[in-house]
């Protein structure tokens, strides 16, 4: 029931721990649907760090142990179906959930239909008006995305000082002033953590459901941020926009997720600025990139992230 390529993904990740985690799959995942009495109805799928079985009016959800997957059915509770895909059981020893079908198709794929209205189907316009409905009250238990200011400012400067880049100080700077102004205190808010287009699927109940998500408390406008920054990435390599065509085309897309969401529109690009030189020298600091398979598409990649970084800089 498991798929070669999350298999083999998953052992490269996690080694010994995730070869014995794979080996006791297959069992754990028949124990849940006997006791949730579910039956298997269609071919196993996966996502990077777990399977999803699909089931008669509902998946199952089985993830690998990890403390970023912890707080993901915290975060579907608190939401209740509004804007993301019910929760129907949960086994946390597991990390395990059973969750409400949807279809496979992902905002990524979306086409919008050119129409009078094409705003409304706009991917940006989709997503805001989406994220307006997750922007509920934390519960208590969920970790700040505030306690992570710190060791940001940290990992900042000590990029800037070691790595070999080309971010002008000013950009590091405001990358800093972001940390400093927006970081230290945020909203009560449920965040997603993980808002980007392929975390947001087609479905029948509402037209488009998130999943996936970390489960912070925070600011709505990192959410939007990430999903630019994502934007920006399919914008470039599938649309081909380069330059100040790609900048136009983003800065149109966040003016339309800020309304949609009913967000300010400079905060979101502060934390879009923040989250590019984040991955800037995040990139460089590893060495590469899992969608860089070559050298030459690395380099296109940071020049990429860097003219973003550089262009969202006031």
């Amino acid at each position: 029931m498991i798929p070669a390529a999350f298999a083999k993904a998953t052992v490269d990740r996690e080694g010994a721990a995730g070869a014995a985690w794979l080996a006791e799959l297959p069992s754990l995942a028949g124990e849940l649907l006997t006791r949730w009495k579910c039956e298997r109805d269609g071919e196993v799928m996966h996502g990077e760090v777990g399977v999803v079985v699909p089931v008669q009016g509902a998946v199952l959800k089985v993830s690998f142990p990890h403390p970023g997957n912890i707080h993901e059915p915290d975060a579907f509770a608190a939401w209740g179906g509004r804007g993301a895909v019910h929760l129907y059981e949960r086994d946390d020893t597991c990390f395990a959930m059973l969750l409400e079908r949807t279809h496979s198709t992902t905002l990524a794929a979306h086409v919008p239909t050119p129409t009078p209205a094409a705003k409304a189907g706009d991917l940006a316009t989709i997503a805001g008006n989406l994220l307006r409905r997750l922007m509920v009250p934390a519960p208590d238990g969920l970790p700040r995305l505030s306690d992570q200011a710190e060791s940001w400012s940290e990992s900042l400067r000590t990029d800037a000082a070691e790595l070999d880049h080309a971010l002008p100080a000013a950009v590091v700077d405001e990358a800093l002033a972001v940390v400093d102004g927006l970081c230290r205190r945020q909203p009560e808010t449920v965040l997603h953590g993980d808002f980007h287009p392929r975390n947001i699927l087609r479905a029948d109940r509402e037209p488009w459901l998130a999943v996936d998500p970390k489960g912070y408390v925070g600011d709505p406008a990192y959410d939007a941020a990430i999903f630019l920054r994502t934007r920006a990435y399919h914008l470039h390599v599938g649309d081909g926009l380069t330059g100040n065509d790609l900048l136009q085309r983003l800065h149109t897309e966040l003016a339309n997720f800020a309304e949609a969401a009913g967000l300010d529109a400079d905060r979101i690009r502060r934390w879009t600025q923040l989250i590019a030189v984040q991955s800037a020298f995040g990139v460089r600091r590893q060495g590469g990139h899992h969608r860089a398979r070559d050298n030459a598409q690395l380099v296109r990649l940071l020049d990429l992230i860097d003219h973003l970084a550089v262009a969202l800089t006031t």
